[in-house]
């Protein structure tokens, strides 16, 4: 299998690729921010476990947000 380099790849998988880490870092960066200000009673499950599962790429925040939170009167 042949490695590519940033510059053997093309303007639209460059354009791709950098869109596709503008959408990661935007999760990633609601889903800290929202487990930042919700109190420990408003999460499904252990904070310190829930931050470090938004790290993963794509999979963790939108874990979080659909899963993670309680959404009963629980709004911050």
């Amino acid at each position: 299998m042949v490695r590519k380099h940033w510059r053997d790849l093309s303007t639209p998988q460059h354009a791709a690729f950098v869109a596709a880490s503008a959408v990661q870092l935007g999760l990633a960066a609601a889903a800290w921010a929202d487990l930042a200000r919700r109190p420990q009673q408003a999460v499904n499950g252990r904070k310190p476990l829930w931050a470090m599962a938004i790290a993963v790429n794509f999979v963790g925040p939108i874990a979080y947000l659909w899963l993670g939170r309680r959404t009963t009167g629980s709004t911050p």
